[in-house]
């Protein structure tokens, strides 16, 4: 039977282990955790209580990571500044060329530049957002695809294996991602690795990557690089980024789009 820590116990191996796994993915899952040590995820989520109350790991909605590391609620994100996200969301819509095919992430901002590509009509879009999807539901013609894959949170987002093996059968024209934060070469982070692993896969199968960002990312950081700088061909912001920031990303050759 699963037996809850005690609370002034020094973590135990499993617990120890648990702390190397975080600190080399930046975050782990409930359920990746459980798969991973054999235990149940009522057991998982005890070890993770355990070592936050602890001050070693730090405790998020699903799983955990470093301490330190900061991560917002789906619902508190789409929140904060909609009118920046919309102005993102139509500069996005009258810079791609016309009927494209797209790859739209999870995020907020995604999901305000689906409504303004919604609007314009005419691209054939995949993605792994339900939200992002639904936008699309009143538009004329819609050539929206719903990528397979396993429920990954509050945010709609569809995560796994069968999502990244979806997107390794496309070729697509873009791949439309987000962030949460930038590392100090200019690389965008995140938090989720399997929603990572989907950028990842997203990229891989586009010819280029728009990468969507709110200025306030800029001043964070995350827990996992998705890809170089160099890798993305476009950010689409609200503000103009910090002056290091800046260099690095034109360094790196991305063009910045202030909307």
């Amino acid at each position: 039977m699963d037996l809850p820590p005690e609370q002034d116990a020094a973590p135990n191996p499993r617990q120890q282990a648990i702390l190397r796994l975080v600190a080399e993915q930046g975050f782990a899952t409930i359920e990746a955790l459980a798969r991973r040590f054999g235990i149940s995820a009522q057991t998982a989520r005890r070890d993770i209580i355990h070592l936050s109350q602890a001050g070693l790991l730090q405790r998020f909605h699903g799983g955990a990571g470093p301490v330190g590391a900061v991560r917002l609620g789906y619902a508190e994100k789409r929140e904060r500044d909609p009118a920046a996200k919309s102005r993102i969301g139509a500069a996005l819509a009258a810079h791609l060329p016309p009927r494209q095919s797209i790859f739209l992430d999870v995020g907020t901002t995604v999901e305000a530049a689906a409504v303004a590509l919604a609007a314009r009509g005419g691209d054939r879009v995949f993605t792994n957002s339900m939200v992002a999807a639904l936008a699309f539901a009143r538009a004329e013609h819609p050539a929206v695809h719903v990528l397979p894959g396993r429920l990954g949170g509050g945010d709609g987002s569809l995560v796994g294996a069968e999502t990244a093996g979806a997107l390794a059968a496309l070729s697509l024209d873009v791949a439309v991602l987000a962030c949460s934060g930038f590392d100090a070469a200019g690389s965008p982070m995140d938090f989720d690795p399997e929603k990572v692993a989907i950028k990842r896969a997203a990229m891989a199968a586009a010819r280029r990557t728009v990468l969507l960002c709110h200025a306030e990312k800029f001043g964070r950081d995350a827990l996992i690089r998705i890809a170089p700088a160099r890798d993305f061909a476009t950010l689409v912001t609200d503000a103009a980024a910090p002056p290091k920031l800046g260099r690095a990303l034109e360094q790196a050759g991305v063009t910045i789009l202030l909307a």
